[in-house]
Order: structure tokens, then C-alpha cells, then sequence
């Protein structure tokens, strides 16, 4: 089959458009730095950073998490927990939504075969003479059309990067998406260790109140009896009564925290715990890696998944520009086919049947009451958003990390403290009782220090839970716990 000049042509045309079809209008993905510090604060409340530089996002929370008890109940979180299923099937969804996105790059290919049969009225009457009206006569009164084709219809030539740039943007949201699936992880794996070690705390707490009940029972009944024979007043009965109904309610609230701790597990995990991996106290013991290491620069929130994920979004931003700017050009289509045509089945892919179309086409609109030049406006007001969203980002992070660091440069001490505070405490209660039975103090003064002593032991509690969350919430926003 010859080529004519109007196919030469067209040859020329695609490869030229093929050949420019690498423009790009989308801005260069550069990710915004001075939105914090270089180094980490220090001095004051802070610690101070040490000289090594290690890596806490790959310190494993099997490493980290230190009791078995506590591994398991995370390990089912990360099975069965409902809100990471909705985060890994937005995963899905983007990655599918990546894939049609990008099938736009590729034309469209189908294959068409088809039979025409037409009645000619001018058959039945041609004869030796010829058809009336010049028409050759046919043996027949009918005409039979066999083809068949293969070719697509409408593919877009992407000579200025829009369809490029729009599977860019979807291709970063699935990157999005997949790094807003390990913040989850990770956000899990902090919720699930802080209510496991809530609930220890709690059950610390509640065995504090009900030996304080005991003890304070005791004083209520040896009061009441010293007032029946008249050795105190009413005042000491009735103190010794407060002491006492407020480690009494004190133990009703506890007993219902400590169901809504197990709940709020129970939740987490997606599933029932079985109780031989929930805690019996939080005591003096590390469920925890007690240290992690301190020289580490701003630099690793960098790679803290919601910071990735803001990341991402931005270039899809970027992406979705290059898309707008692109559209004010025009768009070019293409419809090709190849294919061969016959007046009989048996002869359809015989010599001399082929048949081919090539039809490009351009178009641009000449007036759309702005509305392509205000898409590129609103691409750009996204991408200044999405700009704004990842320094704020950052900047959370960065206040997170700084937060857990200043807890942690005085935790130490508080520990301290309040560990000296309870013991003296406690021996200043024992002491008083002892002068209260020689007669030198008033019961009332040893009333006062048993409630002290009560409520320091109380705070000793906290304190140590404290320090247990907060080592879990500097392990977390430094991005550990996903191997």
C-alpha cells in the first residue's frame, strides 16, 4: 500500500508531538526548610544531648516495650485494630485511584468487528443492459460488508504534561496515604502502651486505697471508742471519719477507672484482652526502655510519617499546577485505526483489504469566562495551603519532641523527690501515731499525717507513671515503633 502526502504529514506530526511532549509546567518539588530549629532545644529544663547518634526510628517496639504482656496486647492492636483497617483501605483506594489516573498516559486500544448486510433495490432488476441510474447490476438484491479494526478513539497527546502531572498528583497521594497509615501505626502503638500503663497505675492506686482504708478504720474505731469513755471530743471521731470515707470513695472511683482502662484496651485492640495480658501494677519496675539516646538533631523529624505525608500532599500540589497551567494550552487528541474490509468473510484478510484512519485533532477553548486561568488560581492557593501545612506540621512536631524532652530533663528529680517526699511522709505518720499513744500529740496531728502521707504516696504513683508516658511519648514523636 503507497503512502500519500497527507499520511507523510501526519507521520511528521505525531513525531513532533511525541518528540515535545516532555514540557513540564509544574514548580520544582523543593521541600520549605527554616520552619525550625537545626538542633533540638537544650539547657535548662532540657537534658543534655549526648554525643551519640542514633536512629530511634529503627529501634523496634519489641525492643522498646521491654514487658511481654505489653508486646502482645500491642502485636493484637496492630491485627485488629478497626481504625488502621480504615487507614490501610484508604491505602488501597489511592493506590487504585493511582491506577486509572495513569492509565490516561496509555491510549485506550479495542478491537471491532463488525457485518453490514444492506438490500440493494437495483439488483433484482439489472440485467444484460445494466442497473437503472448507471448502478452496476448484481447478481443479488443484497450486499454483504465484512470488517474488522483495531485502533483508539480520543487519546490525548500529553505535549504540555497534564495528564503526566495529574498521575503525579495522584501517584503523591498514594504516598500520602501510605505514610498516614504509619502514623497511625504509630499513633496506635503510643495509645495502646499509655492506657496499658494507666491501667498498671490504676491498679497501684486502688491497692493504695484499700490498705489506707484498713488503716484509717482502724483510727476510726479506736477513736470512737476513746470518745465513748470520754477521752477525746466529737472533732477527732469526725476526722477520723473524713480520713476514712475518703479512701472509701476513693476505691469505688479507682474500681471503675480500672473497667474503663480495660474498655479503652479493649478497644484499641479491636478485641477482647485476655486478662493474662493486662498488668497487675505498674511498681518500681521498667515495662520500658528506660533510656533512649539524646544526641539527636531536628533533622529526624524529617522523617516522621505525618511530616512525609504533608510532604507528599505538597508536591501533589505542585503536581495539580503544572495540570492547570497545562490546560491553558491547546489539547490535542488522536483517533487512529487499522483494520480491513471486505465484501466476503472468506476474503477478509486477503491482499487489498486493509484499510487505516489517523485523525488528529486540536482544541482550544477561545472563551471560558475564566474559568481555566481561575483553576490555575486555585492549584496555586492550594499548593501555598499545602506549603503552610507541612511547616505547621513540622512545627508540632517539633514542639511534641521539645515537650517530652523538657519532661524528661525533670523527671528525674520529680521521681526523686517524690520517692523521699512518700518515705518521709510515711515515717512522720508513724512517728506521730507512736506520740499520739505516749500522749504528747493531739489525734488530730496524727489525722493530718496520715492524710499526708496518703496523698504522697498517691502522688509517687503518678510520678512514676508519668515518667513511664513520658518516655513512650518521646519514643513516638521521634517516629519510633513500626518494625
Amino acid at each position: 500500500m503507497s503512502k500519500n502526502p497527507m499520511t507523510l504529514r501526519t507521520l511528521v506530526f505525531l513525531a513532533a508531538t511525541t518528540a515535545l511532549a516532555g514540557c513540564n509546567f509544574a514548580p520544582g518539588n523543593v521541600r520549605p526548610d527554616g520552619a525550625i530549629p537545626v538542633t533540638l532545644p537544650q539547657g535548662g529544663a532540657y537534658p543534655p544531648l549526648g554525643p551519640e547518634q542514633v536512629d530511634v526510628t529503627a529501634i523496634a517496639y519489641r525492643d522498646f516495650f521491654v514487658d511481654p504482656r505489653l508486646q502482645a496486647v500491642i502485636a493484637t492492636a496492630l491485627e485488629n485494630n478497626r481504625d488502621l483497617r480504615v487507614t490501610a483501605a484508604n491505602v488501597l483506594q489511592a493506590r487504585a485511584q493511582y491506577r486509572v489516573t495513569r492509565s490516561s498516559q496509555v491510549p485506550t486500544t479495542s478491537v471491532n468487528g463488525g457485518t453490514t448486510y444492506t438490500n440493494n433495490p437495483f439488483g433484482a432488476a439489472g440485467g444484460a443492459a445494466g442497473g437503472a441510474g448507471g448502478v452496476p447490476a448484481q447478481s443479488s438484491g443484497n450486499v454483504e460488508i465484512y470488517q474488522a479494526s483495531v485502533g483508539f478513539s480520543a487519546f490525548e497527546v500529553d505535549l504540555f504534561g497534564r495528564v503526566r502531572n495529574l498521575s503525579q498528583a495522584a501517584l503523591q497521594q498514594y504516598f500520602a496515604t501510605e505514610e498516614a497509615q504509619r502514623a497511625a501505626r504509630i499513633a496506635l502503638i503510643g495509645e495502646i502502651a499509655s492506657a496499658w500503663l494507666t491501667l498498671a497505675a490504676d491498679q497501684d492506686q486502688l491497692q493504695l486505697s484499700r490498705d489506707t482504708l484498713g488503716s484509717f478504720g482502724r483510727s476510726l474505731e479506736l477513736t470512737r471508742a476513746q470518745f465513748r469513755v470520754g477521752v477525746i471530743s466529737e472533732l477527732e471521731v469526725q476526722q477520723a471519719e473524713t480520713n476514712y470515707q475518703q479512701a472509701r470513695n476513693d476505691i469505688a472511683v479507682l474500681t471503675a477507672q480500672i473497667a474503663q482502662d480495660q474498655n479503652a484496651i479493649n478497644l484499641l485492640a479491636g478485641t477482647t484482652v485476655p486478662l493474662a495480658q493486662l498488668p497487675n501494677g505498674l511498681g518500681t519496675e521498667d515495662h520500658v526502655l528506660p533510656n533512649l539516646p539524646t544526641g539527636v538533631a531536628s533533622t529526624v523529624l524529617l522523617r516522621r510519617p505525618d511530616v512525609l505525608q504533608a510532604e507528599r500532599q505538597l508536591y501533589a500540589a505542585n503536581a495539580n499546577i503544572g495540570a492547570a497551567r497545562a490546560a491553558l494550552f491547546p489539547t490535542i487528541s488522536l483517533t487512529a485505526t487499522l483494520g480491513t474490509i471486505s465484501t466476503a468473510l472468506g476474503g477478509l484478510f486477503g491482499a487489498g483489504t486493509e484499510n487505516f484512519s489517523i485523525a488528529p485533532a486540536a482544541t482550544l477553548p477561545l472563551f471560558d469566562g475564566g474559568n481555566r486561568r481561575g483553576n490555575v488560581e486555585v492549584a496555586r492557593a492550594q499548593q501555598l495551603a499545602a506549603v503552610a501545612t507541612y511547616e505547621d506540621t513540622l512545627q508540632t512536631a517539633f514542639r511534641e519532641v521539645a515537650d517530652a524532652l523538657a519532661t524528661r530533663g525533670t523527671i528525674g528529680e520529680q521521681l526523686s523527690a517524690q520517692t523521699a517526699r512518700a518515705a518521709a511522709a510515711n515515717t512522720a505518720s508513724r512517728l506521730s501515731d507512736a506520740r499520739y499513744r505516749a500522749g504528747i500529740d493531739s489525734f488530730l496531728t496524727t489525722l493530718d499525717a496520715q492524710r499526708t502521707s496518703y496523698a504522697a504516696r498517691q502522688t509517687l504513683v503518678q510520678t512514676r507513671l508519668t515518667r513511664a508516658t513520658n518516655l513512650v511519648t518521646l519514643y513516638r514523636t521521634l517516629g519510633g515503633g513500626l518494625n
